[in-house]
C-alpha cells in the first residue's frame, strides 16, 4: 500500500488527484494540504510513503516544503512535484531539493498512477526526453549556482553506470548494456551514491550534468 499525501492550493486540482488515487487498491490517501506549511505538518503527522507537492503554494513553496520534508533522508517519504509547462524554471530546484521527479498537472490518469508508483518505488521519473532536456538546460545555464562536486573517487565502471542512469536506463537495462548482474548494478549504484553524496536517481542525473559526463540536449 502506497500511503500518500496530496498538497495543492487549488482545491479542484487537489480533490481531483485525491479522488483518482483513491480508486486504486494499492494507493491510500492519508492526508491533504492546501499550502506548503500545512503539507509539512500533515506529513509529520501521517508519515506517508509519498507526497505529491505543488511547486507553487502560499505560505511555503513546494520546493521549500520538500527541503523540510526531506531534511532527514533516513525517515523521509518520496516526493513527486506537480508543475506546469509555465513553471519549468523550478524543475531543477525541485530535483536538487531531493524530489524524485515531477508530473505535469494536465497528466492523464494513467500517467499520474505511473508517476506515483515509480517514485514510490524509489525510481526517478526522468525517462521522458523532455524531462531530461529540461534538466540539462537548467544545469547548463546555472552552473554558477551548483555545489562543487568531483568524480575523482569514482571507478571507471561507476562512472559508466552514472552516465547510463543519466540517460534514463533502468537497472535491468544497465545490466544488459554492461553485461553484469542486477545485483552488481545495485552495488555500483550504492557506491557511487555514497561517494557523491546522492540521495536518489534524480540527483544522480543532476550530478552527471554537473560533472560534464552528460551534455545538455543529449549533445
Amino acid at each position: 500500500m502506497i500511503r500518500t499525501v496530496v498538497a495543492d492550493d487549488q482545491a479542484v486540482v487537489r480533490t481531483g488527484f485525491v479522488n483518482l488515487l483513491s480508486t486504486q487498491d494499492d494507493i491510500e490517501v492519508v492526508g491533504e494540504a492546501e499550502d506548503g506549511a500545512q503539507a509539512v505538518r500533515v506529513v509529520a503527522a501521517t508519515r506517508p510513503d509519498l507526497v505529491l507537492l505543488d511547486i507553487r503554494m502560499p505560505r511555503l513553496s513546494g520546493i521549500e516544503a520538500a527541503r523540510q520534508i526531506l531534511a532527514d533522508p533516513v525517515d523521509a517519504p518520496k516526493v513527486l512535484m506537480l508543475t506546469t509547462f509555465g513553471l519549468d524554471e523550478y524543475v531543477y530546484d525541485a530535483l536538487a531539493a531531493g524530489a524524485g521527479g515531477f508530473l505535469l498537472k494536465d497528466a492523464t490518469f494513467a500517467e499520474l498512477l505511473h508517476a506515483v508508483r515509480v517514485v514510490a518505488a524509489g525510481e526517478a521519473l526522468l525517462s521522458p526526453e523532455i524531462t531530461k532536456r529540461l534538466i540539462g538546460d537548467f544545469v547548463h545555464s546555472r552552473t554558477n549556482r551548483l555545489p562543487a562536486r568531483g568524480a575523482e573517487g569514482l571507478t571507471a565502471r561507476e562512472a559508466e553506470v552514472l552516465v547510463l542512469i543519466a540517460r534514463g536506463l533502468s537497472n535491468a537495462e544497465i545490466g544488459a548494456r554492461l553485461t553484469i548482474t542486477d545485483h552488481t548494478v545495485k552495488t555500483h549504484i550504492n557506491r557511487l551514491f555514497a561517494k557523491l553524496g546522492l540521495r536518489d536517481r534524480a540527483q544522480a542525473v543532476i550530478a552527471a550534468y554537473e560533472l560534464g559526463m552528460v551534455r545538455p540536449r543529449g549533445g
